[in-house]
């Protein structure tokens, strides 16, 4: 009740300004012990995957707190774990303003921020300041290319990235799916996908025994993928022995926003519109992994329902960001219970 009303405030502003606001009341909230203004207490649902122990199955996806600026805030509101960035080796500004469209009428957001980020060396002074990683929490960090680096030299920028934050990072997800950085989804691509998975896991062993701990790697999707292209990704994904996969980011389709206003701004569409493509990707991909690596079940998730699918559908764990905008913390809750319930039956 309380959120919808501050939802009627938010919405009013400009979508980045009410973002920066929304994040920053969240912050405020947790460092005066009010987080419970807002959520409720989440209720347990332990879950394995990539060989960590999650309280719950219940994440929240990229994006939303790129730079790790807000990390015990979020923690507060009961997430089983929070993944930050996309981060990038330089800081960059990203588009130009206005990049970020709510198109409410569909529950859905449009967003071509572009990656924007102040690089990798300030989030991990916002990791380091953070009471949650300290206290056990899972923090996944998500990790991108420079626009201005060229794509033949992405596999440097993300190795550049994981040496910085394996030290820090529950797990690293490879970010190759944004469709707002100029030709990153050629990565996703046989030749260029298989050149970098192999350059991201030899570096992985290399900083395992250097660090004496082994931080799991996860690649992030797209969900534009036609049946060849989730099959040629999967096996890449077993042949250079990935952790897990995200699937998946945002999609250029605007099916289900055709027509309405915001609906035809350029960037990636999220929210309700993407479920239905993103869940059918998630579902062709875990039939062809066959349960060999988990996958995090992602895109137009506002309910505990949705949520439920993406588990039948072959995801281990969900995430979300655009449910959150429009449902606030209570959607966390709700999953949290809802998929709980459901393990239990299964279980």
């Amino acid at each position: 009740m309380l959120y919808s009303l501050i939802r009627k405030f938010f919405f009013a502003l400009d979508a980045e300004t009410a973002h920066g606001i929304g994040m920053k009341g969240i912050s405020f909230l947790d460092a005066s012990h009010l987080s419970g203004l807002l959520a409720k207490p989440v209720a347990p649902c332990p879950v394995e995957a990539m060989g960590l122990k999650f309280p719950n199955p219940v994440g929240l996806a990229a994006g939303l707190d790129k730079n790790g600026d807000y990390i015990d805030g979020l923690a507060a509101l009961g997430f089983g774990f929070i993944e930050i960035g996309t981060i990038t080796p330089r800081p960059q500004p990203g588009n130009p303003k206005p990049r970020l469209f709510r198109v409410p009428e569909a529950q859905g957001i449009i967003n071509r921020m572009g990656f924007n980020n102040e690089g990798v060396d300030r989030l991990l002074e916002n990791v380091r300041a953070s009471r949650f990683p300290k206290q056990g929490g899972i923090l996944g960090i998500n990790i991108g290319k420079n626009a201005t680096t060229p794509i033949e030299k992405a596999a440097e920028d993300y190795l550049i990235c994981l040496d910085k934050v394996y030290g820090e990072a529950s797990y690293v997800a490879v970010n190759i799916s944004s469709p707002n950085t100029k030709n990153l989804r050629e990565l996703q691509k046989d030749e260029a996908l298989d050149d970098l998975l192999s350059q991201l896991k030899a570096r992985q062993e290399q900083l395992a025994e250097k660090h004496g701990k082994y931080v799991p790697m996860a690649l992030k999707i797209a969900p534009d993928l036609d049946d060849e292209q989730i099959t040629a990704i999967a096996d890449a994904l077993r042949r250079h022995r990935m952790d897990g996969v995200i699937a998946t980011n945002t999609t250029l389709s605007r099916e289900g926003v055709e027509g309405l206003p915001n609906g035809d701004e350029t960037g990636g569409l999220s929210g309700a519109p993407v479920f239905r493509r993103s869940t059918e990707v998630l579902k062709k991909l875990s039939a062809a992994l066959q349960g060999e690596l988990p996958i995090i079940g992602v895109g137009g998730i506002l309910s505990g329902a949705d949520a439920v699918e993406k588990i039948r559908a072959g995801a281990s764990l969900v995430q979300f960001y655009s449910g959150f905008i429009y449902r606030g913390p209570e959607l966390v809750g709700e999953v949290a219970e809802t998929l709980a319930q459901v393990m239990k039956k299964a279980g």
